[in-house]
């Protein structure tokens, strides 16, 4: 079986409404898949204003505007129509990368009809609640995911530290990796600019502390915060730069008084935004992956990063970066700080960064995925599918 055989349904709760890591991992995967040859069909919830245009067939799934986050769709039913759609199209192989009510529903679907499901986990959703005071739900919607992911056939993560962990909470027994890889022509050294970081009031020598990502709060923004404070009461001379826009920055203005927000840049201005900072600071513990620590590795940044699931399958602590318990504030500051007061420090782990990053091509990437989806067709052809849920311990 060849990739060109492959008729790959995909459902996405969010496929570009939003422009994040996981959405663009998604596009380029379709983009990837159609150029081998593969016939690809889209389902996810639209919007008038979508952030991209998308990649392939994008048929629209019913629903409505998430509670206080305007920007989300919560996807709501398989309508006649989808499921007409869906039909005709006559898949082989059925991925999900959203884990609600509607990626429910075509896993259903698809074992009515004998397809194979390979579910792809693109964030740590049962951490969420911990943001909004809600960590009591954690083990409640841990235990929804693993009723979903074991009635798929095979599970694949960005990282083999976010493997690891799906297969500690027994949500499958097959779980691969699909990673991430980094446009090199946007992100490199060679990107940055002094000229441009003048033009924000930044001096030559002055030790740039970056946050890059979606403002909200689930990203660490209050960690962020408090390290920031942390290094104010050490006098250590520094200034943050901000890249993104969200529902939080309102928030986060306030809190870091003095901080340059540049806004959402895209393209060979995010690449020179990135490679402009001095290093990276990534506190959150919600990626499987951290694109955004890529990103900055392939501009030549240390990163200070949360030793959790996304930053260290990427960093190595003490060599590119500087791993740190989550929410240990004096931890950051001091990595923080060392970067800061040492430029020779920071110049090394950023080009050990910077050749790590270099392994990382999306087409050897996303072949892989293609590679997982024969195996599944031609087992599910032997007989074989999923294991079951009782099975499982």
């Amino acid at each position: 079986m060849e990739i060109s055989d492959l008729r790959i349904a995909l459902y996405s709760g969010n496929y570009n409404f939003v422009r994040d890591g996981a959405n663009q991992a998604l596009n380029r995967l379709v983009d990837y898949l159609l150029r081998q040859g593969a016939a690809v069909r889209v389902y996810s919830p639209t919007t008038d204003t979508p952030a991209f245009e998308p990649t392939g067939d994008l048929v629209s799934v019913p629903s409505v505007a998430f509670p206080g986050r305007g920007e989300y769709r919560f996807p709501t039913r398989i309508s006649g129509d989808v499921r007409r759609d869906l039909e005709r199209f006559n898949p082989n192989i059925m991925q999900i990368s959203s884990p609600d009510l509607v990626g429910h529903r075509m896993v259903s679907w698809a074992r009515r009809q004998n397809i194979p499901v390979l579910a792809s986990v693109h964030t740590r959703f049962e951490t969420y609640p911990r943001y909004y005071n809600l960590a009591f739900l954690e083990p409640v919607i841990e235990a929804m995911l693993r009723r979903l992911y074991r009635r798929c056939n095979a599970l694949v993560a960005p990282s083999e530290s976010m493997a690891q962990v799906l297969r500690y909470q027994r949500m499958n027994y097959d779980v691969g990796i699909w990673s991430r890889g980094v446009d090199r022509k946007i992100f490199s050294s060679d990107r940055r600019d002094l000229e441009w970081r003048q033009s924000l009031g930044i001096a030559d020598d002055e030790p740039v502390i970056g946050f890059l990502g979606r403002l909200v709060m689930e990203k660490g923004l209050d960690v962020f915060s408090d390290a920031i404070d942390e290094l104010k009461r050490r006098k250590v001379a520094h200034k943050v730069l901000v890249i993104g826009e969200g529902p939080a920055k309102q928030w986060f203005e306030d809190r870091i008084p003095g901080a340059i927000f540049a806004g959402f840049q895209q393209g060979s201005d995010l690449g020179r935004a990135v490679a402009s900072m001095d290093m990276l600071f990534n506190p959150s513990i919600t990626e499987t992956f951290g694109n955004v620590t890529l990103e900055a590795m392939a501009c030549g940044l240390p990163v200070v990063a949360a030793k959790a699931t996304g930053s260290q399958s990427l960093v190595k602590n003490n060599e590119s970066g500087k791993l740190i318990t989550p929410g240990a504030i004096r931890g950051f500051a001091d990595a923080l700080q060392v970067y800061c007061e040492n430029i020779d420090l920071r110049n090394a782990h950023g080009s050990a960064g910077e050749r790590r990053a270099e392994e990382y091509s999306w087409d050897q990437i996303n072949n892989a995925v293609a590679q997982t989806y024969i195996r599944l067709v031609r087992q599910r052809k032997a007989g074989h599918g999923p294991i079951k849920q009782d099975s499982v311990r």
